[in-house]
């Protein structure tokens, strides 16, 4: 009997794991043409004007949408088929992604319907990402969340080596047209992976029995949910200073390197960074973290702060390279680490809630980044850097003056900030502790998966 027992919960554990598996690739193809397209739009949008303000503003449509339905989409997600949810979002993408096609070959494509694009796709995708995380919990046991984290990391690690040499070599091959028409098709193949498996309904725990209600109150539940357990909500403020910080990485990237390269420079840069990523999810898909993965987490937000901080310091692409690859080297370290803690700690029915409400506090502070990265560079820093700047003679020394010199010590400065929170948040015992402070909620193996028909439909729970 004991024997069968254990078989059985290995078969489930498998029919889980493939679940898992299937999702994950069509979800990998998936981010692999919005990346072809992200990166092609985004070096479209500052090709055509010139300026990083316009940059950050498609990053700051592409955000706003997630910190003001998080909550709502949260409730919903613990309260529908988490298979439909994730299918109706890449639909939705899809269509958005579809329309942006339409306008570009009729000749009518206009920024501001990239910005609307991008907010659309953000909008759908606040919807999706809750989703997706909790379904892992679900499917894949316990002992293996660091390594399902390190996949996910993977999958963003592969369209960042790939994306932007073969965006470079399509837009050159079959134009922008024909990058978007392939991002289309990745959210048709997503699609169509969705509706080939069944994920299991989560069991009912006592947190999912205290946050029922309204749509409204169980909104609110997952800041409950948050306030009640303090080494979590100390994480997720660490967070959102540090996503504040790498807010600023991803406005000014593209023109740091542009300041003083090509776009095919910054493409090869991209891709070095992504070979890091790659590397670095590897590393987590194997390893799984360190045995308390609070060591492994903030461990690599140290050392890429670092990074970050180097990538600033001079208008060589060998050195901004090499920091790139290491800063993507440790950030699937880190972020696998994290979602490790959230999967054990919080109680699968109320996951959704719970992890839609992370994602709001730990990136309230982005639009803020997004605003005030292009007006700075602009008007503040590349001015005081400029050759006579009022910097020029006392920084200038260290990075040299010129266009983009202003944009790299904001990138030092940023990074030197991302390494002095990490270490105190360390120093704070509700994080440093919250481990041992806080039990698992999680079973120890996940409820057998299915290959379903293509008639199942949605299941709404009032």
């Amino acid at each position: 009997m004991i024997e069968n027992t254990t078989e059985s919960k290995q078969e489930i554990a498998a029919g889980g794991i493939r679940t898992f598996v299937i999702i994950w690739f069509g979800q990998l193809l998936s981010m692999l043409g919005s990346h072809l397209t992200g990166f092609a739009l985004g070096v479209y949008i500052y090709q055509i004007t010139g300026s990083v303000t316009q940059l950050s503003l498609g990053l700051l449509a592409a955000i706003l949408p997630s910190l003001l339905f998080s909550t709502i989409a949260g409730a919903l997600v613990d309260r529908w088929d988490r298979r439909w949810i994730m299918l109706l979002s890449d639909t939705g993408s899809g269509l958005s992604t579809l329309a942006i096609w339409l306008l570009l070959t009729s000749g009518q494509l206009e920024v501001w319907h990239i910005y609307l694009a991008n907010a659309i796709n953000s909008f759908f995708s606040t919807f999706q990402q809750p989703a997706y995380m909790a379904t892992t919990t679900l499917l894949v046991p316990k002992k293996h969340y660091g390594r399902a984290a390190g996949l996910g990391q993977l999958s963003g690690a592969l369209s960042h080596v790939i994306s932007p040499i073969l965006a470079g070599f399509l837009v050159v091959t079959i134009q922008v047209q024909g990058v978007i028409l392939i991002d289309f098709a990745t959210y048709i193949f997503a699609v169509v992976t969705l509706f080939f498996v069944r994920i299991p309904r989560p069991e009912v725990t006592r947190e999912g029995e205290a946050g029922k209600g309204s749509l409204m109150q169980e909104a609110g539940y997952g800041w409950s949910y948050l306030k009640q357990r303090p080494g979590l909500m100390g994480m997720l403020i660490l967070f959102a200073f540090i996503n504040f910080s790498l807010g600023f990485h991803s406005a000014l990237f593209t023109p740091l390197i542009l300041s003083f390269t090509t776009a095919e420079v910054l493409g090869s840069i991209l891709s070095v960074g992504g070979l890091g990523m790659l590397v670095g999810s590897l590393v987590m898909s194997a390893w799984g973290g360190s045995k308390r993965k609070i060591l492994s987490l903030m461990g690599s937000m140290f050392i890429f702060g670092i990074f970050v901080s180097l990538a600033g310091l001079r208008a060589d692409p060998i050195l901004i390279g090499g920091a790139t690859f290491a800063f993507f080297l440790f950030l699937p370290i880190a972020s696998g680490s994290s979602q490790a803690i959230w999967q054990a700690k919080v109680a699968p029915d109320v996951q959704g809630r719970v992890f839609a409400t992370r994602r709001l506090i730990s990136t309230i502070a982005n639009p803020l980044a997004y605003i005030l990265a292009g007006p700075l560079a602009d008007n503040v820093f590349e001015p005081l850097m400029a050759v006579d700047g009022a910097l020029a003679e006392i920084i200038g020394r260290f990075t040299g003056v010129g266009a983009g010199r202003g944009i790299g010590v904001i990138f030092s400065t940023m990074g030197l900030f991302i390494t002095l929170s990490t270490v105190v948040g360390y120093l704070n015992p509700r994080i440093r502790l919250v481990e041992d402070e806080l039990p698992d909620f999680v079973a120890e193996q996940p409820k057998p998966a299915e290959v379903s028909s293509m008639e199942e439909v949605p299941t709404a729970v009032d």
